[in-house]
C-alpha cells in the first residue's frame, strides 16, 4: 500500500522538540471514507473534543485489517461496507504517548441498511455522534472547520483531512 503521509510532533505543535522514536509502542489502525448510495460520506463528531473523524481503529492482537475495518465500521457507524480501493498509508508519531501509529486507509461504499452503532463508554463520554457530508468535498469542509481541543484530535484532523484531500483530488 502507497504511503501518503508522515504527521509527526511538530506538525500539531511547532514549538515542539523532535524526539528520537526509539522504543515507541506501535499501533494499527484501520479506517474509511465510507460514501452511503447518496455518496454522502459518514462522519463522526466529536464533539466535546472539537473535531470530525473518518470511522475506523485499531487492529485488535491476532485480527486482520480487514476485519478490523469491518468491526470498526459496525461499532462507529452502524453500516457493513464494501471496500472500493485501497487509499494508502498514514503513519503518526504522538510523542506525547510514546506511540507509533499506523492507519491503512479504503475507500468504501455501504452494503445495507445502517443498524444501530456500539459506541464504546469512552467514544460516547467524547460526544461521538453520526453525521452525514453530502460529499468529499463538504467532508473536507467540515474537518477545514474544525478546532480540536485535545491532544489526539489535532492529530486525527490532519490525517483525516489529507485523506479525504487524497481521495478528492483522484476523483
Amino acid at each position: 500500500m502507497e504511503h501518503l503521509l508522515t504527521i509527526e510532533e511538530e506538525d500539531v505543535d511547532p514549538g515542539a522538540k523532535p524526539v528520537d522514536p526509539t522504543g515507541f509502542g506501535t499501533r494499527e489502525a484501520a479506517r474509511a471514507i465510507v460514501l452511503n448510495k447518496k455518496g454522502e460520506v459518514f462522519l463522526l463528531n466529536v464533539s466535546k473534543c472539537g473535531y470530525h473523524k473518518l470511522p475506523g481503529g485499531g487492529v485488535d492482537e491476532g485480527e486482520d485489517i480487514s476485519r478490523a475495518l469491518e468491526r470498526e465500521l459496525r461499532e462507529e457507524i452502524g453500516c457493513q461496507a464494501e471496500v472500493t480501493g485501497e487509499v494508502g498509508t498514514i503513519i503518526e508519531y504522538r510523542d506525547q504517548r510514546r506511540l507509533k501509529q499506523t492507519s491503512y486507509c479504503y475507500l468504501a461504499k455501504q452494503v445495507g441498511s445502517e443498524q444501530t452503532n456500539a459506541l464504546t463508554e469512552e467514544e460516547i463520554s467524547e460526544g461521538f455522534e453520526l453525521v452525514m457530508a453530502k460529499n468529499i468535498a463538504e467532508a473536507v469542509n467540515i474537518l477545514e472547520q474544525d478546532s480540536p481541543n485535545n491532544y489526539e484530535g489535532r492529530f486525527i484532523r490532519l490525517r483525516d483531512l489529507h485523506f479525504l484531500r487524497t481521495v478528492q483530488s483522484s476523483l
